[in-house]
């Protein structure tokens, strides 16, 4: 491993680590109103309703943003980043989701630039000419830092996976060794979505999951709440 790739390395295992200061421990994506209308009781149910978020809604959707991003950066696009950026934040589906995204999105690129000074970022993230949401912003710190489009899109899917799977885990609840088997068996399925959004474009966004969007819907009038979304 050479010089830059271990420091490619440590930059995204500290940027994608549930100890990285974005406040994702604060957001459940829906996953709580899922839990108390029962579609989400057990570790089967849960990693049902993960995988079709994975594959077929936000997890992909948000993938093709990072990699649609991260390549605007590389080519100095900047009229293609702030398209891309306007864009992603439009496409959330409800206000507390809209929240989730844009707050870490802030709070990613405050703590990545405050920590690893990089040339350029600011005039990167000035670009953009607008809020950014959390897949852009890890785009962008990403391709201003020179790491790979892959090892980023895999690395920050199994960061958004994990971080589902935690909040699955208190408000099921799980215990750690079912939440690691959940982990384990959605492997394929963030590697297959990672391959998928690398070969996308903007035209092929979409979402299926109705379900997973009424539940972040519906979760801002939810009584009794531990999360913010």
């Amino acid at each position: 491993m050479s010089a830059s790739e271990a420091a490619a390395l440590y930059r995204l295992m500290t940027w994608l680590s549930p100890a990285f200061p974005v406040g994702s421990f604060s957001y459940s994506s829906g996953i709580e109103w899922a839990v108390e209308a029962g579609d989400i009781s057990d570790a089967v149910t849960l990693r049902d309703w993960l995988s079709a978020m994975l594959t077929d809604g936000a997890g992909f959707c948000d993938a093709v943003f990072l990699a649609q991003t991260h390549r605007a950066v590389f080519s100095h696009d900047d009229s293609a980043l702030h398209d891309i950026a306007e864009l992603a934040a439009a496409f959330v589906p409800s206000r507390e989701r809209q929240l989730e995204t844009t707050t870490q999105g802030r709070a990613f690129i405050e703590a990545s630039r405050s920590a690893w000074s990089c040339e350029g970022l600011e005039e990167i993230v000035m670009a953009c000419g607008g809020p950014i949401v959390y897949p852009v912003a890890v785009g962008l710190v990403s391709a201003a830092h020179a790491i790979p489009l892959e090892p980023a899109l895999h690395a920050f899917l199994h960061s958004v996976v994990s971080n589902w799977i935690s909040a699955g885990a208190r408000l099921v609840p799980l215990g750690q060794t079912d939440s690691q088997r959940v982990l384990a068996q959605l492997e394929e399925d963030v590697a297959a979505t990672a391959k998928r959004a690398i070969g996308a474009t903007l035209d092929d966004l979409g979402s299926a999951t109705f379900r997973a969007d009424l539940a972040s819907l519906r979760h801002e009038m939810q009584y009794t709440r531990l999360f913010r979304s």
